[in-house]
């Protein structure tokens, strides 16, 4: 396969994805993606099933039932129809369908503590004896920041080598004075490791043709600053989660929570990191 083949499918998997989280909410169809990747419904489509092992209907139907598995938990204030609306649900009874088929809980069931049978052995692989309750938030409006990234699926120690595919392209195309930023789109509570959605990303001021470019949306963030090592931000994530957030009097949107590294733990070869963590938020009620 030619070198700029690959390139190209790569791009319109990593657009696939990108306008399926930006349009969460929204109907999202094969005719409309083929359409944005300029190819053939045909073509698009078997290109999707070669290169993730999944069809679009299965990529879209699992990336909005974690997130309203997650919503369904940090969002107290919200309805079980506004969380299926908001994730793309425009029926009360599919959502529920669909989610007890992924979830073998009904959504009821899961916000009540279902989950906790459902996460006890994805916990396990993680634990903390670590109190983070001590980590007060600023409450600030970020602007938008457009970045060139890189998916990789999973969390573990491999991040390092698509971060250092990062730094190729950031010396290749003279990107300096960058931020390092990584957006998480599961939450590891009730998201498998080996399933998470981690991107590294860093900061541009234009736009690079060559390039998969993505936007991080303007958004009221509660902002934490947070010094550890490896494992430590899944668990602060699961903290900020289940526990911060359902007794902050805000919510969490559809936006992903995204850290900005200051010492980057998987590009420096030392153990420690120092980085904010930003979590999207809105007003509960």
């Amino acid at each position: 396969m030619k070198k700029e083949t690959i390139h190209l499918r790569h791009k319109i998997v990593n657009d696939t994805y990108y306008y399926i989280y930006k349009n969460l909410e929204h109907q999202i169809t094969l005719d409309e993606l083929a359409k944005l990747n300029k190819v053939s419904k045909y073509h698009y489509h078997r290109i999707i099933k070669e290169e993730t092992s999944f069809t679009l209907f299965e990529i879209i139907t699992s990336i909005r039932l974690q997130k309203a598995a997650n919503l369904l938990l940090t969002n107290n204030h919200s309805t079980i129809s506004e969380i299926a609306s908001l994730c793309g649900y425009m029926s009360h009874s599919s959502f529920i369908k669909a989610f007890k088929q992924r979830f073998k809980h009904t959504p009821t069931a899961w916000r009540k503590g279902a989950f906790k049978s459902y996460s006890k052995q994805l916990l396990e692989k993680f634990p903390t004896s670590k109190d983070f309750s001590n980590i007060e938030p600023q409450i600030k409006v970020c602007k938008a920041i457009k970045c060139t990234y890189i998916r990789h699926k999973g969390y573990d120690k491999k991040i390092k080598n698509t971060w250092e595919k990062l730094y190729a392209i950031a010396y290749e195309n003279n990107i300096t004075n960058f931020k390092q930023i990584a957006l998480h789109h599961d939450n590891p509570t009730i998201t498998p490791l080996e399933d998470c959605s981690y991107v590294a990303a860093i900061s541009i001021d234009k736009d690079y043709k060559n390039l998969n470019i993505l936007e991080i949306p303007e958004s009221l963030n509660a902002v934490f600053e947070l010094k550890g090592v490896y494992g430590d931000v899944l668990n602060f994530i699961r903290y900020v989660y289940h526990y911060w957030l359902p007794n902050s009097g805000y919510e969490t949107s559809s936006i992903p929570c995204y850290t900005i590294y200051e010492k980057n733990h998987f590009t420096t070869g030392f153990e420690d990191f120092n980085l904010k963590l930003y979590l999207p938020i809105k007003i509960a009620f």
